[in-house]
């Protein structure tokens, strides 16, 4: 039964950060934000993805164990609410639910694991939705994961039939969407674990904007925070309205509780289940506020620290090292640990050889005087002496001897004192192979492997400007911006000895690594083709060694590992 009857509707969208397995904490965190939008007044908290269980979970899905620990925990929640005083909210929770008395059989993830939604209210999980659209691209392997959903579900709740999707099942055309505007529900919530890459966030407001004028309803779009791996969360919680209005956007980042009062049409569907027949009394409005957009840096910065404040936290370190060569990287490194964890908890190890400039040490001293990041100084020269003097190594043997020993001395602290390490090699360096392996390549995590060399420069100046505009001291010395780029392992070295200069060789490789263009597309837009078989030529040989190396946070639509996997050995050669 239809109607243009409007009626108020107050709703909570928990932006929040959960960690993966983490069932009980990611049970007090929603119980603490139940509470919250009990308080605030709101009829219906919605929460983001796989929260209870944390997001993805990837073969973790597969294990019994997590599969029955995730029901019992959502069981759990539902009882602990409903004693809290708090069962009166329905509240949208995102948790790993499993097809009970499935068959294992080929193609068939095993044990029938399932995306799923539970809605609560009164104590009990009253329904499910199971997603229906699984991501199998880039960072996602959902196939292999789980059971994708069939049917589509519609609950009146206060009078309104509200529609529900998971993340995905929004940016498909047909299935879950055509079946709500042929449903034509009142509201729709749709919770999403959709992990940050540059400049999404445009198309996100435009996919949701697109969605609520095809199904003709408001729609409420929350999203997590927190980084998970190589993923960061940025939040980034949208509702608009039937014509793709906003009403009202959070901030990017970071975590809260965006409440919004909506004028909802009543009984405009046919529901799969009746919680509440009849509509909310009028009661006072909030205002809602549209949060500001970060800039391209600012959002890629961001990214970056809570990335790596995550992986520190949420994987038990208290600090972590890097080694610290005055060059434009560490320093960028640098700054982006202090930003994440405090300069107290991050030790810079200059390391410096016969080939070290004094100005390196110099510009190293001014980052760490910069920062107030712990600071010292081991010169490798005696033990590198040591290895030349037990065997005989020459050229490229010996700059990169130089590098593993400098790796060596920086696990051994690792050890010792409990630090992760931080590589701080560029994704224009990981592209080409530029990077010794057991030397520059050693670490736990590396911050700005997605980041190419182009944008290291760009990062730098950014959070150099940032700093004075708020009256700080800029992190980065001005010299190792500006200076021109050296591994600094034999004399008078530069890294244009090697490779071409940076923004060219940036250019090609976004062509190539990112958009996937081939040889003949790469001469069509212009590139040199002596150019083009040279660095293609670097890029494939140098797979074995990007296997090798560090997570590091993903930022880029096309990162190394998850987003791009080839195979160490083949003869396709562009």
């Amino acid at each position: 039964m239809a109607t243009d009857q409007l009626r108020q509707m107050r709703i909570a969208l928990a932006q929040i950060n959960p960690t993966v397995g983490d069932l009980r904490g990611n049970s007090e965190l929603i119980a603490s934000n139940v509470a919250q939008a009990a308080a605030a007044g709101a009829h219906i908290v919605i929460f983001p993805e796989m929260c209870l269980t944390g997001y993805p979970v990837e073969d973790l899905a597969l294990r019994p164990s997590f599969r029955a620990a995730s029901k019992s925990a959502i069981t759990q929640l539902a009882t602990r609410l409903q004693a809290s005083g708090l069962g009166e909210i329905v509240a949208v929770v995102g948790y790993l639910d499993q097809i009970d008395q499935a068959v294992d059989r080929l193609g068939q993830p095993s044990g029938a694991p399932q995306n799923a939604i539970a809605i609560i209210s009164g104590g009990e999980i009253k329904a499910r939705y199971i997603k229906h659209h699984l991501p199998n691209y880039g960072v996602f392997d959902e196939f292999r994961n789980f059971v994708p959903g069939n049917e589509s579900l519609v609950i009146r709740i206060h009078g309104v039939d509200v529609g529900f999707a998971i993340c995905e099942d929004i940016w498909q055309e047909g299935g879950t969407v055509a079946e709500l505007v042929k449903r034509q529900p009142g509201l729709v919530l749709v919770p999403n674990g959709s992990p940050y890459e540059r400049n999404k966030d445009d198309r996100r407001l435009a996919l949701v904007q697109q969605r609520a004028r095809e199904i003709g309803a408001p729609l409420a779009y929350v999203n997590m925070t927190g980084g998970q791996d190589d993923l960061v969360f940025d939040g980034d919680t949208i509702v608009v309205d039937a014509q793709g209005g906003i009403i009202a956007r959070a901030p990017q980042f970071d975590d809260g509780l965006m409440v919004v009062d909506l004028n909802l049409r009543l009984q405009s569907s046919d529901p799969d289940l009746i919680l509440h027949q009849d509509a909310n009394a009028p009661y006072p409005r909030i205002t809602h506020g549209v949060a500001p957009r970060l800039d391209e840096y600012g959002e890629m910065w961001q990214a970056l620290v809570i990335g790596l404040r995550d992986y520190v936290l949420k994987n038990k370190f208290k600090s972590v090292a890097l080694g610290v060569s005055g060059g434009i990287d560490s320093a960028l490194v640098a700054a982006i640990a202090c930003d994440a964890i405090g300069a107290a908890n991050v030790y810079g190890i200059a390391l410096p050889s016969k080939y070290s400039s004094d100005h390196s040490l110099a510009d190293a001293a001014a980052l760490a005087l910069a920062t107030g990041l712990n600071y010292r100084v081991i010169e490798i020269a005696p033990m590198v002496t040591s290895y030349l003097q037990a065997m005989r190594l020459e050229g490229l043997a010996e700059e990169n001897l130089q590098a593993r020993v400098r790796g060596t001395t920086l696990m051994g602290l690792s050890n010792q004192e409990g630090h992760l390490i931080l590589a701080t090699g560029n994704k224009s360096e990981l592209a080409v192979g530029y990077s010794t392996l057991y030397g520059d390549a050693v670490g736990g995590f590396a911050p700005i492997k997605d980041i190419y060399k182009s944008d290291v420069w760009a990062l730098a100046r950014w959070r150099n400007a940032l700093a004075i505009a708020q009256g700080e001291v800029p992190p980065i010395p001005e010299r190792s911006i500006t200076k021109e780029p050296s591994a600094e392992l034999r004399p008078d070295q530069k890294d244009s000895d090697s490779l071409p200069e940076y923004p060219v060789l940036d250019q090609l490789l976004r062509a190539y690594v990112d958009e996937d263009r081939g040889a003949t597309e790469l001469a069509a837009a212009g590139f040199d083709p002596a150019l083009i078989s040279r660095v293609i030529g670097l890029v494939d040989k140098a797979e074995y060694k990007r296997r090798q190396y560090p997570p590091g946070t993903k930022v880029s639509s096309r990162a190394f590992g998850k987003d791009r996997r080839l195979p160490i050995t083949s003869r396709w050669s562009e």
